[in-house]
């Protein structure tokens, strides 16, 4: 989950660490059988440090400090039963509200995907802008597979201090982001509750320095439950606050969102008109085999 996404010009300086990591990009936008095999099961995301089971819905809440000042900001982040095909993979479809000074400023469609190695990855997102209450626009739009973007790991399965990844690039967009395990025994505190073993992962644009650091606090079995800042010209810091489980109501309302979003998505953006429909599943079996 990007909670603040950090955009900049990928260039040559960064195919090292393409390489260095084992970047899931070129693998999961390979069309090769090793990659069927690998997303066997990818609607199953239950990576301990970030499970994602349909019908959960996690609050946060902190403030964004910028050049006018500090503001509240909220994020809603909704584990649909909606799925969608993105690059060839099943991917669960997310839908996340980001509300700044109590107004919707974003809505998302995420998509995300767990390959064999419990590795959780970003397949695209579709966040749409908002002003005053009125949509103005979907610029920063990426899907894998789509005008050169590739996937990318968001939180690794068997994270290691000092392990470095790619966690997504757009060139299209001027999206590359780059996380590295920083710590696997962090103490940090959330209205949630309070972690002595929280795995930190800091997540930078090496290219765009002025956006500075942010640091995600991840616990077992809980997800993440912190967000902080180092530097930027932006800092954002969150904690997670609640963490609900929808009823029926609660479902049916999530997914209308959600088909409502891509209806205009199809209509607004090039690269989801390339993309099949999304579809109703809750079971993390359900359209693996298709």
């Amino acid at each position: 989950m990007h909670i603040r996404s950090r955009r900049l010009l990928v260039v040559s300086v960064l195919v090292p660490l393409l390489v260095a990591t084992g970047s899931p990009a070129a693998s999961a936008g390979s069309g090769s059988s090793s990659r069927s095999d690998r997303f066997k099961h990818s609607l199953r995301i239950d990576n301990r440090l970030f499970s994602l089971q349909p019908g959960t819905q996690f609050v946060f809440d902190g403030t964004v400090t910028d050049d006018e000042g500090r503001h509240p900001h909220r994020i809603v982040f909704t584990v649909t039963d909606m799925v969608k095909k993105v690059d060839g993979v099943w991917t669960r479809v997310i839908w996340d509200q980001d509300f700044d000074d109590g107004e919707l400023a974003e809505a998302e469609l995420a998509f995300f995907a767990q390959d064999r190695r419990k590795n959780v990855l970003t397949m695209g997102e579709y966040p749409e802008e908002y002003e005053n209450g009125r949509f103005v626009g979907a610029p920063s739009t990426w899907l894998s597979g789509q005008a050169r973007a590739r996937a990318g790991i968001l939180v690794p399965g068997r994270p290691r201090v000092g392990q470095r990844f790619v966690q997504g690039r757009a060139p299209a967009v001027d999206f590359f982001d780059v996380g590295v395990v920083k710590s696997r025994h962090t103490r940090t505190c959330a209205p949630v509750g309070c972690f002595r073993h929280a795995t930190l992962i800091e997540e930078t644009a090496p290219l765009a320095p002025e956006d500075g650091k942010q640091l995600k606090y991840y616990v077992r079995g809980v997800g993440l439950v912190r967000i902080g800042a180092v530097g930027g010209d932006a800092r954002e810091v969150m904690t997670l606050t609640r963490v609900r489980h929808l009823g029926p109501v609660g479902m049916a309302r999530a997914r209308a969102a959600a088909l409502k979003l891509e209806r205009r998505a199809y209509r607004v953006s090039a690269p989801y008109r390339h993309t099949p429909p999304m579809r109703r599943c809750h079971d993390d079996e359900c359209g693996d085999d298709d």
